[in-house]
């Protein structure tokens, strides 16, 4: 058995959002230890979540998923569960926001991607991007949290907010390799 996501509300607020999110994330990872299936309903649940915003809808997130270090090259990050088109299937610590992410152990708020140095560019349509590092409390990073939307300044402070929390949900909740 596994959990329903709630039905949403389209005029809810970005922060009501997330915080809607965070139970829900809450109750998929319950008893589930297993990385990848709990980054992959994750994906979904942003992803769709996050489309069903009334302030996305004219011009949408258009990618929501994970790229997880290589465990074969520490300074790699390889992609992951997600939801939307097809992705780049590497990228390098240091290339893109991605990448700025996984050297900074920072999250990257991104209103305009053609403005970032190094930007990598998987789906044209993408104009902003927000990237959440998760990271273990060893100090090692393990992968990352990347959405993009087709709108510039598609993400705010109750983005960064709302996806670091659940970064922390991600961490304490997952068997990591």
């Amino acid at each position: 058995m596994h959990p329903t996501p709630s039905v949403t509300n389209p005029n809810r607020t970005k922060k009501e959002f997330y915080d809607d999110l965070l139970d829900e994330v809450k109750a998929f990872v319950d008893g589930q230890r297993f990385w990848v299936t709990n980054l992959a309903n994750v994906a979904a649940l942003i992803y769709h979540g996050l489309h069903s915003l009334e302030e996305h809808k004219s011009k949408p997130v258009n990618w929501a998923g994970f790229y997880v270090t290589d465990p074969t090259n520490d300074q790699k990050l390889i992609l992951g569960p997600f939801q939307g088109k097809v992705a780049c299937t590497e990228i390098l610590f240091g290339k893109g926001v991605c990448g700025a992410a996984a050297v900074s152990q920072e999250t990257q708020v991104v209103k305009n991607v053609h403005e970032f140095p190094s930007h990598i560019a998987c789906d044209s349509a993408s104009n902003s991007e927000i990237v959440v590092p998760l990271v273990l409390p060893s100090g090692k990073l393990i992968g990352v949290i990347d959405i993009d939307c087709e709108e510039l300044e598609g993400f705010n402070d109750d983005d960064k907010v709302g996806l670091e929390a659940v970064a922390k949900i991600l961490i304490d909740s997952c068997d990591w390799w």
